[in-house]
């Protein structure tokens, strides 16, 4: 595909990511003219390039040079994180299995989906298995919710798009605004609690995974809502479940040699 051909936003990210890798690779700050003609762009383009990326923090500017910044190495910080979450969060969701019985699942978001990345199998069965892999949309999950939460407004409507979005059960909601309620709630309470709303006969509990103040994963308590009592999930559960959060969230913050860090939101 030309360069005229390519969507506005793919040329943005690729020469963005150009400029970034060019500055990577010199051994010293760079001029735009260096900078231009590493990353293989006109001078224009590069020099709003430049300031987009002195905007957003991870490129210095000083007088006519420009170098990277260290909020750059979290990109790379993001990505090993990622590799690793999976493998740490384990202990603390095998605890909750054993306690609860049933099969616990550890999910990020990808766009308007979450994604699963852990599982662990429990002793009782839902009708529900999701497998690492599988994809689900965010707006009706427990986890979904909770990494939605933790969005700017701005970002989630992005997510999000106009609506309605799908009603995958007669009580799913559907309307951006009222969700938008509802992941405030989610915010501020620090888990999310669906009924019915994925599928009929199924209540989820999910609590946030914090790494450095920022919620990147959540973990998921699936739940036969005939099983329940009266009076719904009890205060035991929601605890368990956050408690399991606050725990995944210690062993990234221990890993990432942050240990003394909170763990996470109460």
């Amino acid at each position: 595909m030309s360069e005229e051909a390519e969507p506005e936003g793919l040329q943005s990210l690729a020469r963005g990511l150009a400029v970034l890798r060019a500055l990577a690779a010199a051994d010293g700050p760079l001029t735009l003219a260096q900078v231009a003609h590493a990353a293989t762009l006109n001078r224009a383009v590069t020099r709003r390039v430049l300031l987009t990326l002195v905007d957003v923090g991870y490129v210095l500017a000083r007088g006519r040079e420009f170098s990277l910044r260290p909020r750059v190495l979290e990109l790379g910080e993001a990505y090993r994180a990622s590799l690793r979450l999976p493998a740490l969060a384990l202990p603390a969701m095998r605890r909750l299995s054993a306690a609860t019985g049933q099969s616990i699942s550890l999910g990020v978001l990808d766009g308007a989906e979450v994604v699963y990345v852990q599982r662990v199998a429990g002793a009782r069965i839902v009708d529900v298995v999701l497998n690492v892999g599988a994809r689900v949309p965010a707006h009706a999950t427990a986890i979904g919710r909770v990494l939605l939460a933790d969005l700017r407004p701005g970002d989630r409507a992005a997510v999000l798009g106009a609506g309605p979005l799908e009603a995958l059960t007669p009580t799913t909601v559907t309307d951006p605004a009222r969700l938008g309620e509802v992941l405030d709630q989610v915010r501020a309470q620090g888990y999310a609690h669906i009924d019915e709303e994925f599928e009929p006969g199924l209540t989820t509990l999910a609590a946030p995974v914090v790494d450095d103040g920022v919620v990147v994963a959540a973990v998921n308590l699936p739940l036969s809502t005939a099983s329940l009592p009266p009076w719904g999930v009890g205060p035991d559960l929601v605890e368990a479940v956050v408690a399991a959060g606050r725990e995944i969230s210690a062993a990234v913050a221990e890993a990432s040699g942050r240990a003394g860090a909170p763990p996470g939101r109460g």
